[in-house]
Protein backbone atom coordinates (compact mmCIF):
# COMPACT_ATOMS: atom_id res chain seq x y z
CA UNK A 1 0.00 0.00 0.00
CA UNK A 2 1.08 3.57 -0.62
CA UNK A 3 1.65 6.13 2.13
CA UNK A 4 -1.18 8.63 2.56
CA UNK A 5 1.02 10.64 4.95
CA UNK A 6 4.80 10.83 5.05
CA UNK A 7 6.77 12.97 7.50
CA UNK A 8 10.49 13.57 7.07
CA UNK A 9 12.46 15.22 9.88
CA UNK A 10 9.61 17.50 10.99
CA UNK A 11 10.38 20.13 13.62
CA UNK A 12 8.14 22.80 15.08
CA UNK A 13 8.47 25.40 17.83
CA UNK A 14 5.90 27.70 19.40
CA UNK A 15 7.34 31.18 19.15
CA UNK A 16 7.70 33.10 22.39
CA UNK A 17 7.74 36.82 23.00
CA UNK A 18 10.16 39.23 24.58
CA UNK A 19 9.61 37.61 27.98
CA UNK A 20 9.45 33.94 27.01
CA UNK A 21 11.72 31.86 24.76
CA UNK A 22 10.36 29.62 21.96
CA UNK A 23 9.08 26.20 23.04
CA UNK A 24 10.32 23.31 20.91
CA UNK A 25 7.31 21.02 20.46
CA UNK A 26 8.61 18.61 17.79
CA UNK A 27 12.17 17.60 16.92
CA UNK A 28 13.20 15.60 13.85
CA UNK A 29 10.04 13.47 13.58
CA UNK A 30 9.87 10.96 10.70
CA UNK A 31 7.32 8.24 9.87
CA UNK A 32 4.92 7.02 7.19
CA UNK A 33 1.22 6.22 7.50
CA UNK A 34 -0.01 3.66 5.00
CA UNK A 35 -3.40 4.15 3.42
CA UNK A 36 -6.06 2.07 5.21
CA UNK A 37 -3.98 1.51 8.35
CA UNK A 38 -4.93 2.15 11.99
CA UNK A 39 -2.15 3.90 13.91
CA UNK A 40 -2.27 4.91 17.58
CA UNK A 41 -0.04 7.68 18.92
CA UNK A 42 0.81 7.62 22.64
CA UNK A 43 2.63 10.03 24.89
CA UNK A 44 2.20 12.02 28.08
CA UNK A 45 0.80 15.55 28.09
CA UNK A 46 3.12 18.02 26.39
CA UNK A 47 5.03 15.43 24.37
CA UNK A 48 3.94 16.92 21.01
CA UNK A 49 1.05 14.62 19.99
CA UNK A 50 -1.54 17.35 19.36
CA UNK A 51 1.03 19.60 17.70
CA UNK A 52 1.83 16.78 15.32
CA UNK A 53 -1.87 16.31 14.57
CA UNK A 54 -2.22 19.99 13.68
CA UNK A 55 0.78 19.73 11.36
CA UNK A 56 -0.73 16.70 9.60
CA UNK A 57 -3.97 18.65 9.11
CA UNK A 58 -1.97 21.67 7.94
CA UNK A 59 -3.32 23.89 10.68
CA UNK A 60 0.35 24.54 11.46
CA UNK A 61 3.33 24.65 9.08
CA UNK A 62 6.55 22.86 10.12
CA UNK A 63 9.65 24.96 10.77
CA UNK A 64 11.83 22.25 9.23
CA UNK A 65 11.36 19.01 7.35
CA UNK A 66 9.00 17.70 4.68
CA UNK A 67 5.35 16.68 4.88
CA UNK A 68 3.77 14.66 2.07
CA UNK A 69 -0.01 14.16 1.79
CA UNK A 70 -1.00 11.54 -0.79
CA UNK A 71 2.43 11.93 -2.40
CA UNK A 72 2.34 15.74 -2.69
CA UNK A 73 5.04 17.67 -0.84
CA UNK A 74 3.01 20.19 1.15
CA UNK A 75 6.18 21.98 2.27
CA UNK A 76 7.51 22.59 -1.27
CA UNK A 77 7.96 26.14 -2.53
CA UNK A 78 5.54 25.58 -5.41
CA UNK A 79 2.58 24.48 -3.25
CA UNK A 80 -0.55 26.40 -4.20
CA UNK A 81 -3.75 27.11 -2.29
CA UNK A 82 -5.48 24.42 -4.37
CA UNK A 83 -2.96 21.81 -3.20
CA UNK A 84 -3.59 22.69 0.44
CA UNK A 85 -7.35 22.63 -0.13
CA UNK A 86 -7.14 19.19 -1.77
CA UNK A 87 -4.99 17.83 1.06
CA UNK A 88 -7.37 19.14 3.72
CA UNK A 89 -10.20 17.37 1.93
CA UNK A 90 -8.30 14.10 2.41
CA UNK A 91 -7.34 14.51 6.06
CA UNK A 92 -9.89 15.46 8.73
CA UNK A 93 -9.76 15.73 12.50
CA UNK A 94 -12.09 14.96 15.39
CA UNK A 95 -11.13 16.87 18.53
CA UNK A 96 -11.34 16.12 22.23
CA UNK A 97 -14.46 18.01 23.29
CA UNK A 98 -17.56 17.10 21.23
CA UNK A 99 -19.41 20.21 22.43
CA UNK A 100 -16.82 22.40 20.70
CA UNK A 101 -17.39 20.71 17.34
CA UNK A 102 -21.18 20.78 16.97
CA UNK A 103 -22.40 23.91 15.19
CA UNK A 104 -26.10 23.17 14.53
CA UNK A 105 -29.01 22.45 16.83
CA UNK A 106 -30.30 19.45 14.82
CA UNK A 107 -28.17 16.34 14.20
CA UNK A 108 -28.59 16.04 10.41
CA UNK A 109 -27.98 19.78 9.96
CA UNK A 110 -24.74 19.51 11.89
CA UNK A 111 -23.53 16.58 9.77
CA UNK A 112 -24.42 18.52 6.60
CA UNK A 113 -22.58 21.68 7.67
CA UNK A 114 -19.13 20.76 6.31
CA UNK A 115 -20.55 19.56 3.00
CA UNK A 116 -22.45 22.82 2.58
CA UNK A 117 -19.23 24.76 3.09
CA UNK A 118 -17.61 22.66 0.36
CA UNK A 119 -20.35 23.72 -2.04
CA UNK A 120 -21.67 20.19 -2.60
CA UNK A 121 -25.12 20.07 -4.28
CA UNK A 122 -28.00 19.61 -1.85
CA UNK A 123 -29.18 16.26 -3.27
CA UNK A 124 -25.67 14.83 -2.79
CA UNK A 125 -25.49 16.25 0.72
CA UNK A 126 -28.73 14.45 1.65
CA UNK A 127 -27.25 11.15 0.49
CA UNK A 128 -23.93 11.75 2.23
CA UNK A 129 -25.58 12.72 5.52
CA UNK A 130 -27.76 9.60 5.53
CA UNK A 131 -24.80 7.36 4.71
CA UNK A 132 -22.59 9.00 7.36
CA UNK A 133 -25.27 8.64 10.05
CA UNK A 134 -25.73 4.99 9.07
CA UNK A 135 -21.98 4.43 9.36
CA UNK A 136 -21.85 5.71 12.95
CA UNK A 137 -25.16 4.11 13.90
CA UNK A 138 -27.00 7.40 14.48
CA UNK A 139 -29.55 7.51 11.62
CA UNK A 140 -32.52 7.29 13.98
CA UNK A 141 -31.29 10.45 15.73
CA UNK A 142 -31.23 12.54 12.53
CA UNK A 143 -33.94 14.96 13.72
CA UNK A 144 -32.85 15.01 17.37
CA UNK A 145 -31.52 18.12 19.10
CA UNK A 146 -27.73 17.90 19.43
CA UNK A 147 -27.73 19.27 23.00
CA UNK A 148 -29.85 16.32 24.16
CA UNK A 149 -27.31 13.70 23.07
CA UNK A 150 -24.87 11.92 25.37
CA UNK A 151 -21.14 12.64 25.11
CA UNK A 152 -20.51 9.48 23.10
CA UNK A 153 -23.39 10.24 20.76
CA UNK A 154 -22.14 13.81 20.21
CA UNK A 155 -18.69 12.50 19.33
CA UNK A 156 -20.22 10.05 16.86
CA UNK A 157 -22.08 12.96 15.22
CA UNK A 158 -18.78 14.86 14.97
CA UNK A 159 -17.27 11.79 13.29
CA UNK A 160 -20.24 11.59 10.91
CA UNK A 161 -19.61 15.18 9.84
CA UNK A 162 -16.04 14.27 8.87
CA UNK A 163 -17.20 11.10 7.08
CA UNK A 164 -19.79 13.07 5.07
CA UNK A 165 -16.98 15.20 3.66
CA UNK A 166 -15.38 11.99 2.32
CA UNK A 167 -12.15 12.22 4.29
CA UNK A 168 -9.75 9.38 3.43
CA UNK A 169 -7.84 9.83 6.70
CA UNK A 170 -9.28 10.86 10.07
CA UNK A 171 -7.16 11.99 13.00
CA UNK A 172 -8.80 11.50 16.39
CA UNK A 173 -7.09 13.87 18.83
CA UNK A 174 -7.91 12.52 22.32
CA UNK A 175 -11.48 12.08 21.05
CA UNK A 176 -12.45 9.75 23.91
CA UNK A 177 -10.76 11.68 26.73
CA UNK A 178 -13.88 13.51 27.96
CA UNK A 179 -16.25 10.54 27.69
CA UNK A 180 -17.44 8.01 30.24
CA UNK A 181 -16.60 4.31 29.68
CA UNK A 182 -19.83 3.73 27.73
CA UNK A 183 -19.17 6.70 25.48
CA UNK A 184 -15.57 5.62 24.91
CA UNK A 185 -16.73 2.17 23.83
CA UNK A 186 -19.27 3.70 21.40
CA UNK A 187 -16.61 5.86 19.79
CA UNK A 188 -13.95 3.13 19.67
CA UNK A 189 -16.41 0.70 18.09
CA UNK A 190 -17.13 3.37 15.46
CA UNK A 191 -13.42 4.06 14.85
CA UNK A 192 -12.65 0.36 14.40
CA UNK A 193 -15.60 -0.10 12.05
CA UNK A 194 -14.54 2.89 9.93
CA UNK A 195 -11.09 1.40 9.54
CA UNK A 196 -11.98 -2.27 9.07
CA UNK A 197 -15.13 -1.91 6.98
CA UNK A 198 -14.81 1.47 5.24
CA UNK A 199 -11.04 1.40 4.69
CA UNK A 200 -10.55 4.85 6.24
CA UNK A 201 -7.04 5.55 7.51
CA UNK A 202 -7.18 6.19 11.26
CA UNK A 203 -4.66 8.06 13.40
CA UNK A 204 -5.82 7.79 17.00
CA UNK A 205 -4.09 9.97 19.58
CA UNK A 206 -4.90 8.66 23.04
CA UNK A 207 -3.64 8.14 26.56
CA UNK A 208 -5.77 5.03 27.07
CA UNK A 209 -3.47 2.05 26.60
CA UNK A 210 -6.30 -0.41 25.94
CA UNK A 211 -7.45 1.73 23.00
CA UNK A 212 -3.96 1.62 21.51
CA UNK A 213 -4.00 -2.20 21.57
CA UNK A 214 -6.78 -2.08 18.93
CA UNK A 215 -4.46 -0.43 16.40
CA UNK A 216 -2.25 -2.11 13.81
CA UNK A 217 0.69 0.04 14.85
CA UNK A 218 1.70 2.24 17.77
CA UNK A 219 3.95 5.31 17.78
CA UNK A 220 5.20 6.48 21.18
CA UNK A 221 6.28 10.10 21.60
CA UNK A 222 8.39 11.69 24.31
CA UNK A 223 9.75 15.22 24.47
CA UNK A 224 8.83 15.98 20.87
CA UNK A 225 10.33 12.88 19.27
CA UNK A 226 9.16 9.39 18.31
CA UNK A 227 10.87 6.93 20.65
CA UNK A 228 9.04 3.70 19.66
CA UNK A 229 7.31 2.47 16.53
CA UNK A 230 5.88 -1.02 16.16
CA UNK A 231 2.91 -3.31 16.61
CA UNK A 232 1.07 -3.13 19.96
CA UNK A 233 2.74 -6.39 20.99
CA UNK A 234 6.21 -5.06 20.15
CA UNK A 235 5.70 -1.71 21.88
CA UNK A 236 3.95 -2.88 25.05
CA UNK A 237 6.49 -5.64 25.64
CA UNK A 238 8.96 -2.82 26.42
CA UNK A 239 7.34 -2.05 29.76
CA UNK A 240 10.43 -0.63 31.44
CA UNK A 241 11.03 1.95 28.70
CA UNK A 242 7.38 2.98 28.69
CA UNK A 243 7.36 3.47 32.45
CA UNK A 244 10.56 5.53 32.19
CA UNK A 245 8.77 7.75 29.67
CA UNK A 246 5.96 8.32 32.19
CA UNK A 247 3.46 6.07 30.43
CA UNK A 248 1.34 3.16 31.57
CA UNK A 249 0.90 -0.20 29.86
CA UNK A 250 -2.32 -2.23 29.48
CA UNK A 251 -3.35 -3.90 32.74
CA UNK A 252 -2.95 -7.36 31.25
CA UNK A 253 0.60 -6.51 30.14
CA UNK A 254 1.53 -5.18 33.58
CA UNK A 255 0.18 -8.32 35.28
CA UNK A 256 2.02 -10.61 32.88
CA UNK A 257 5.20 -8.57 33.31
CA UNK A 258 4.99 -9.05 37.10
CA UNK A 259 4.38 -12.76 36.57
CA UNK A 260 7.50 -12.96 34.43
CA UNK A 261 9.50 -11.02 37.04
CA UNK A 262 8.36 -13.65 39.56
CA UNK A 263 9.82 -16.38 37.39
CA UNK A 264 6.84 -17.53 35.37
CA UNK A 265 7.22 -18.16 31.65
CA UNK A 266 4.41 -16.04 30.19
CA UNK A 267 3.90 -14.05 27.00
CA UNK A 268 3.56 -10.26 27.19
CA UNK A 269 1.58 -9.78 23.96
CA UNK A 270 -1.83 -10.68 25.37
CA UNK A 271 -4.38 -7.88 25.81
CA UNK A 272 -7.65 -9.78 26.24
CA UNK A 273 -8.44 -10.39 29.97
CA UNK A 274 -9.73 -13.92 29.39
CA UNK A 275 -6.69 -14.89 27.34
CA UNK A 276 -4.50 -13.32 30.03
CA UNK A 277 -6.18 -15.46 32.71
CA UNK A 278 -5.64 -18.60 30.63
CA UNK A 279 -1.95 -17.72 30.12
CA UNK A 280 -1.44 -17.23 33.85
CA UNK A 281 -3.26 -20.46 34.73
CA UNK A 282 -1.14 -22.33 32.20
CA UNK A 283 2.12 -20.87 33.54
CA UNK A 284 1.21 -21.71 37.14
CA UNK A 285 0.26 -25.30 36.19
CA UNK A 286 3.52 -25.80 34.30
CA UNK A 287 5.58 -24.61 37.28
CA UNK A 288 4.00 -27.00 39.77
Amino acid sequence: MSAIIKAEHLSFAYQGDEDTPPVQALKDVSFEIEEGSFVAILGHNGCGKSTLAKLLCMIYTPDEGRLYINGRDMTADDVEEKDIYDARRRVGMVFQNPDNQLVATIVEEDVAFGCENLGIPSEKIRKRVDEALDTVGMRKYARHATHRLSGGQKQRIAIAGVIAMRRKCIIFDESTAMLDPGGRKEVMDTICRLNREEGITVIHITHYMNEATMADRVLVMNEGTVIMDGTPAEVFSRCGELWEAGLDVPQTTELLWKMREAGYDVRLDIFDPEECAKEIAKAIAEKR
